[in-house]
């Protein structure tokens, strides 16, 4: 019976339950609730857990606090998407409680879990029962009932995954959206595979057909120093590295490992390997002397190399100051496609980021294209549902001031930014394009990925389908009369424009026809076809 988990053990866990997630994946993608080609939970949250897997293998020691805190920084840097957001806030709690102990208790894990599902609670601003919340709640709950009773793994965490996957089955009745599409909730599906995953790690269960390789830390200057804002992340600020050469003779290959034990009693990354001929010693540590006088007591030192990582640092962090401030107020706009952020671009967007459905950017991405815009206030434009968590938790991660439109559609985007006051305050040009993104009807079409019933529709794989923000509104058979049908279920006598942005998957020539034909539909209304080169979606609407 295991009683204890320890550094070593934690570190399998978190690389299975990784694994597991990416050969699932598409499976939690396509439990979306609309049944359209965009279900990118899974994706989300195996991307949001790579960045904290990578995050982890920087970690050459098995220390449990050390791996707690990277696994946390890694998946809140790589978050994307609703479900990757609430994904990295789940473990920060369950980090923030694994982290203060050399070894976990069944008692610590459940308490772990509890932590995890509070801050996660906290990080949604109206939390939603039948979500992956309510299932990380209702894990944690049983799990602190369950360790009351088990103190060992091997029991103790098959019973918590049974209760997890009876609440995952109960989210289709919580929620009308997934009782009326048939399915679960694919966050609360990502995170049982997850927790499985763990299980597997812990029992010792191997997974064919994981690729290593993507997991391994990025090498990269950018991954490598990852917070340049904050000099406190180097704990060792010596990187002290030697060869022993002439050992004495009363030297033995024991005495090299207790050379071992005693650096890595004084720092991290250590490396000491060798022989009675020669030992190689790389160490980072506050204490050089330490680490050379311990080398003195085997034999006579060579190739003697000591750097002030922290005076390093300092050094990388002045000549990657931000760019000079040029302006009071700066722009960021998410994009799915090269025409909309052309057209972006020509609305004085400072910075694009290239995202979208099935493409969300992490909070990384965000905060890397904030910092490069010459203003001390950003103001970003997520265009997409699923990105506003990303930015929120991006404003953690830059010393700027970032004001997020919460902007749900490329339209709304388009709209807040011509709303854009440049001698307006950032507060001033908040409230104008909060108020002006309101005033436009968005809609989109695209075509289901599985036969289903919703919304009055019977759909087959395969169907174009009109949707506004919430609902399938037509169905049919070819792009172009789909779209009319939708336009004409949206339009109203107070409408005036319609702007229509064609994607990569429409020639010019078509949408040029579907101009014609609205315009003389619709006599009041200017129409005007843009290329937007978006993936998935013909057509992406935006009505005024």
């Amino acid at each position: 019976m295991q009683k204890t988990i320890n550094g070593a053990d934690f570190r399998k866990m978190i690389m299975l339950g990784a694994g597991l997630l990416e050969q699932n994946k598409k499976v939690v993608d396509a439990l979306n609730v609309f049944p359209v080609p965009d279900g990118d939970t899974g994706t989300n949250m195996f991307l949001t857990l790579k960045s904290a897997v990578s995050e982890v293998n920087k970690i050459t020691e098995n220390d449990l606090p050390a791996l707690s805190e990277a696994l946390s920084k890694g998946a809140l840097r790589g978050a994307r998407g609703n479900s990757g957001v609430i994904t990295s806030q789940i473990l920060k709690g369950f980090c923030s409680v694994i982290g203060q102990s050399k070894e976990i208790t069944t008692k610590q894990f459940a308490k772990a879990l509890q932590e995890g599902s509070n801050i996660a609670y906290k990080a949604v601003t109206q939390p939603k029962e039948g979500t992956i919340l309510t299932v990380i709640r209702v894990i944690a709950e049983q799990a602190v009932q369950i360790a009351k009773h088990y103190n060992d793994f091997h029991t103790f965490l098959p019973l918590v995954l049974e209760q997890g996957e009876i609440i995952l089955n109960q989210t289709t009745e919580m929620l009308p959206v997934l009782k009326k599409a048939g399915v679960v909730d694919s966050g609360g599906k990502g995170l049982l595979v997850i927790l499985n995953g763990f299980y597997k790690g812990l029992i010792g269960e191997e997974l064919e057909g994981i690729d290593e390789e993507q997991f391994a830390p990025a090498k990269t200057m950018d991954e490598v120093l990852p917070d340049l804002h904050d000099l406190g992340e180097i704990k060792f600020g010596y990187c002290t590295e030697y060869v022993i050469i002439h050992l004495n003779k009363k030297t033995t290959t024991a005495d090299i490992d207790k050379l071992r034990e005693k650096l890595m009693g004084i720092g991290d990354s250590v490396i000491c390997i060798g022989d009675l001929q020669l030992v190689k010693v790389h160490v980072h540590t506050n204490e050089p002397n330490l680490a050379l006088g311990y080398a003195l007591e085997l034999g006579e030192l060579h190739s003697l190399k000591i750097e002030n990582m922290r005076e390093e640092n300092r050094e990388l962090l002045a000549r990657r100051q931000q760019p000079t401030i040029t302006k009071e107020i700066g722009m960021v706009a998410v994009a799915p496609g090269k025409g909309i952020a052309n057209l972006f671009k020509d609305l004085s967007v400072d910075e694009i980021i290239e995202g979208g459905q099935t493409m969300n950017p992490s909070a990384e991405d965000i905060v890397e294209a904030v910092e490069k815009v010459p203003a001390e206030n950003v103001i970003i434009f997520p265009n997409n549902k699923n990105i506003i968590l990303a930015a929120e938790q991006a404003k953690v991660l830059t010393p700027k001031n970032l004001v997020i439109i919460p902007t749900k559609s490329v339209p709304e985007g388009v709209s807040a930014v011509l709303a854009f006051n440049p001698d307006g305050t950032p507060e001033e040009n908040e409230s104008a394009m909060n108020e002006s993104f309101q005033n436009v009807k968005s809609a989109s079409v695209t075509y289901a990925v599985r036969s289903t019933s919703l919304d009055g529709l019977e759909l087959t794989a395969g169907d174009i389908i009109g949707l506004d923000e919430k609902n399938i509104l037509a169905k049919g058979n070819k792009v172009h009369e789909t779209t009319c049908e939708l336009v004409g279920k949206l339009m109203t006598d107070d409408l005036c424009n319609i702007t229509i942005f064609y994607g990569q998957d429409i020639k010019a020539e078509d949408a040029e026809k579907l101009q014609a034909e609205l315009t003389e539909k619709y006599p009041n209304c200017e129409v005007t076809v843009l290329d937007g080169g978006q993936p998935v979606y013909y057509y992406i609407i935006s009505m005024e």
